[in-house]
């Protein structure tokens, strides 16, 4: 109980599925008469009375309601903020933070979302260069980001952010110029910045497979991270994550608590949860959800107890991915040793306690937590 405490809820409805992505979502096409957004509604709901009934959880110190396109659901969002109240519950000062795509949002949508009590917007822009934009298969035009999130602002958001992609094939490095001076040219205050993964299953995949389109160079999503940290920070922002920037206390706290080790009910078909040392995950289709929540039972797919080491694990891959580092008392000999050697070579830096990534040593934070979790074995 000491850990903080989130409820992530998951909505899976997209109007259409962009190419890269392999997340839990479904088009209306795909769903047909299975499910619809008000039976979604109805056993969300019930999953929460569920979930609060266990005793397992608190009030929420952030929400943070993803997807899918959570936006899909119009001013409904105001509507989940309500079973949550009336169920879990919402601590006093909570961060409350909803995922959109710009095209399913409007300054009326923004005012409306302020008013029922959200504090915080992300908003997927991906790219200002509408051929970049297409082989992604985004279906937003380039300025409708980059207006929405003025809206968010002009409706009282004082957090707001704004999603990229880098290293599209066919992107250049002033497609990415023109993102960043696209995204400075708006008061928010957060951005996040992932690199082109190319997953198993998806339609991109099916085309690089095919030799359509090239699979993203590693020397030039190196470049581009680079040319994006340079250009943030020279704007007033600073990482605190990897792939996350933000301005002074423009952090997301939801994302910083499943970095640190916090605890999180994970709501909605797919969603995952981490209570103590359980971690499980609902059942995917929303058909099959709203029928387990309907008859009364959790719709818990599968479920497993974390052991010391599998913690130990994913306290040292989550938390040196951020800016503060890790305690260096967290680490056995073997693993400090490594970490030693990455200070040498300018990749880790101590300060005070605490061990952390240089610079240099966030391009290969993957490699480094691997090495030092393979000397501690």
């Amino acid at each position: 109980m000491t850990r903080p405490f989130g409820v992530y809820i998951h909505v899976p409805f997209c109007a259409s599925r962009c190419g890269y992505c392999d997340f839990n979502t479904y088009t209306p096409g795909e769903l047909g008469s299975a499910s619809s957004p008000e039976e979604y509604l109805v056993a969300l709901r019930r999953e929460l009375e569920l979930a609060a009934a266990t005793g397992n959880t608190r009030p929420a110190e952030s929400v943070f309601i993803g997807g899918g396109t959570p936006s899909m659901l119009g001013l409904e969002l105001a509507r989940v903020l309500d079973f949550l109240r009336e169920t879990i519950g919402i601590a006093a000062g909570a961060e409350v933070t909803t995922e959109s795509n710009p095209e399913s949002t409007s300054p009326e949508f923004f005012a409306a979302l302020r008013e029922a009590g959200f504090t915080r917007i992300s908003l997927g822009m991906q790219s200002a260069a509408p051929h970049v934009l297409r082989v992604l298969e985004r279906r937003h035009t380039p300025g409708r980001a980059i207006a929405a999130a003025r809206e968010a602002t002009a409706a009282g958001f004082a957090h707001v952010n704004l999603d990229m992609i880098y290293g599209t094939p066919g992107e250049s490095d002033d497609d990415v110029r023109a993102t960043l001076d696209a995204i400075l040219s708006t008061e928010v205050d957060h951005v996040s910045a992932y690199s082109l993964i190319v997953e198993d299953g998806t339609a991109m995949a099916r085309k690089v497979r095919r030799g359509e389109i090239p699979t993203p160079d590693e020397d030039v999503l190196a470049h581009r991270y680079g040319l994006i940290d340079r250009a943030l920070r020279d704007s007033g922002f600073d990482w605190y994550e990897v792939s996350n920037w933000a301005r002074a206390g423009g952090e997301c706290r939801h994302n910083l608590g499943y970095w640190r080790g916090g605890e999180w009910w994970g709501a909605g078909p797919g969603a995952h949860s981490h209570l103590g040392d359980s971690r499980f995950f609902n059942v995917k289709h929303p058909a099959r959800y709203a029928k387990l929540c309907a008859e009364g039972r959790l719709p818990v797919q599968e479920a497993e107890t974390l052991s010391e080491h599998d913690r130990h694990v994913e306290d040292v891959m989550l938390g040196l991915r951020l800016k503060e580092g890790i305690a260096a008392e967290l680490l056995g000999a073997g693993g400090v040793a490594v970490a030693e050697r990455y200070c040498e070579q300018g990749l880790l830096r101590r300060v005070g306690s605490r061990i952390a990534l240089t610079d240099a040593g966030r391009l290969l934070a993957d490699g480094i937590v691997t090495d030092i979790l393979l000397g501690e074995e």
